[in-house]
């Protein structure tokens, strides 16, 4: 059952206090960092009339020793900082800990409350409870200027940096927190909608997770305008049609995404990371689980400049730069899917033959110093491109898609270390300059990828593996320093896929629909749609793509991702 709003929520949790039948229960009201804890605690005295009621931010540490404390981890930089080992209980006091610790102890009888970050750290619960929250939901309440940063009050920074400081210090440490104890909690909450919290219990939930890993499911996608972006994914994924551009669509990052579960008639949000971080082997398998741990290492994501810009001129960097700066075990290789293509559409990958390194750098700071603009096609190969050409980007590779192109980005999971090296003269979509990250990148291009090499290495690098009356199998990629493997399936009938064990991601590169199946009946059908990503177990071990609807009787064609062994 689905318990909806407060009233519904601490009702429930009332009478789980009555069953306890001790003269003295304490719940722990655990909560993900964005949860907002005033309605919560409103809630608390409205519907439980407690004898204590503890809030944990009141025992943390003061902002100056938590700032000092994460400064190694945030850094100065506008963009970057680095991993952190922080656990929850380093943010607080200790001695204002154990003195909450001794009041919950010294109370005899009634209904003790503790709510908020790291409230599971104040007791052994009678009652544990767990208000959890997606990451694009945070990042949309730190937009609004609602949510800051765990024990700093910035809610007014700018949305970037909170972001940083979010990417590399909050979420790490609270995916860790709940880790401790996500067996123990008797109820989950959805926090998603802040005018309408829903909580189901633990089996429920955990009975959600164990089925989500048997079956191919999607994540809930998420959409970012940005200052290139463009005017095809209003259309294709129907969104408001007011708004200025979307640049981005994330349509599968599991750690920022949420899930869907259907509990009856009720909807329930949870983020997908939770999926990732309690179920890693049976979603992701054996192989990759013991290349990454409890990462999901695959990412598909939309980039639409149709109508647009060129997106800025960029490098990823290396794996040992990533790991000696910043604290990443693997980097953001990439490629390009173009799903959609303009007349003039192009890529610029690679530098120019004979290009000299110090004078593209000089002419770079030039640009970014606003003395002159910076000719990128003096400098860096540019090549035309059409439909389903793919195009792959090993880091250490000068690239950026331009106008009037539609993207599907398979990459590496570290997702934000891009070194922008020219963003074409043009201010962000708050009017204020984009961060250049010259010095980061000059220090990993790899000047060896001229217009010769990339073109025999990097365009087009497709081999056919096998092909019969219905259907064709070609490898698209990626190249061999990357660990993504891509498959392309052209399939007019039905069409059968392997895990073997393995984490697969497929999308519906061409074809309105298709229906995805499991020969041995594991499954209910599952339909997918033009440009639509799904994830595909490693615990489901196999499946087959046919196509569906409109599209019987013609020809459609996936795009699979799957980590090499």
């Amino acid at each position: 059952m689905c318990f909806v709003g407060w009233e519904e929520i601490f009702g429930e949790i009332a009478c789980s206090v009555q069953k306890t039948s001790r003269p003295k229960c304490v719940i722990c009201l655990d909560v993900y960092h964005g949860v907002d804890t005033d309605s919560i605690h409103e809630a608390i005295e409205r519907y439980l009339g407690p004898a204590a009621v503890i809030h944990t931010t009141d025992m943390l540490k003061s902002m100056a020793d938590i700032g000092e404390m994460v400064y190694p981890f945030v850094t100065d930089d506008q963009v970057f900082g680095k991993m952190n080992d922080l656990e929850m209980v380093d943010f607080f006091d200790t001695d204002e800990l154990e003195r909450a610790r001794e009041q919950i102890r010294s109370i005899a009888s009634g209904t003790v409350v503790v709510y908020g970050e790291g409230a599971a750290l104040f007791a052994d619960a009678d009652l544990l409870v767990y208000a959890d929250l997606a990451r694009w939901e945070i990042q949309k309440r730190m937009k609004r200027g609602i949510v800051g940063n765990f024990g700093m009050e910035n809610a007014d920074d700018q949305f970037a940096l909170k972001y940083k400081q979010g990417y590399f210090l909050d979420w790490r440490v609270f995916d860790r927190h709940k880790l401790l104890f996500f067996d123990k909690i008797d109820f989950f909450i959805d926090a998603c909608q802040e005018d309408e919290p829903k909580m189901v219990d633990a089996q429920l939930y955990q009975q959600g997770l164990d089925e989500a890993v048997r079956r191919p499911f999607r994540v809930v996608p998420f959409f970012d305008p940005g200052p290139w972006g463009g005017q095809w994914l209003k259309e294709v994924a129907d969104l408001d049609r007011g708004e200025v551009n979307y640049a981005w669509g994330f349509d599968c990052v599991p750690e920022e995404n949420s899930l869907l579960f259907k509990f009856g008639e009720c909807i329930f949000e949870l983020p997908a990371i939770n999926l990732v971080l309690t179920r890693p082997r049976q979603l992701l398998g054996k192989h990759v689980y013991g290349l990454f741990g409890a990462e999901f290492p695959i990412r598909f994501d939309f980039l639409d400049t149709m109508d647009g810009g060129n997106l800025s001129l960029q490098v990823h960097p290396t794996r040992q730069y990533i790991k000696e700066h910043f604290g990443m075990d693997y980097t953001q290789d990439e490629s390009y899917y173009f799903l959609e293509a303009g007349d003039d559409a192009c890529v610029y990958l690679g530098t120019r033959k004979d290009v000299k390194a110090a004078d593209m750098i000089a002419d770079l700071e030039k640009a970014q110093g606003g003395l002159a603009d910076f000719d990128a096609e003096k400098y860096v190969n540019k090549m035309p491109v059409k439909k389903h050409d793919h195009i792959l980007i090993p880091a250490g590779t000068i690239h950026c898609s331009g106008k009037n192109a539609v993207v599907l980005e398979i990459s590496a999971t570290p997702y934000i270390f891009t070194f922008k090296l020219w963003d074409w003269g043009r201010l962000g979509l708050d009017g204020k300059p984009r961060p250049i990250n010259i010095e980061h990148g000059k220090k990993v291009i790899d000047w060896g990828r001229d217009e010769d090499w990339v073109k025999e290495n990097l365009f087009n690098n497709v081999e056919q593996i096998s092909v019969n009356g219905h259907s064709m199998e070609e490898s698209t990629g990626l190249f061999n320093t990357q660990f993504i493997e891509t498959r392309r399936h052209w399939f007019d009938s039905k069409v059968t896929h392997y895990t073997n064990g393995n984490l697969n991601v497929v999308n519906l590169v061409e074809g309105d629909e298709a229906v995805v199946e499991s020969p041995d009946g594991l499954f209910e059908p599952y339909v997918i749609h033009y440009a639509e990503t799904f994830i595909v177990p490693a615990n489901v071990p196999s499946y087959t793509i046919a196509p569906s609807g409109a599209s019987v009787g013609g020809k459609c064609a996936t795009l699979k991702a799957y980590v090499r062994k």
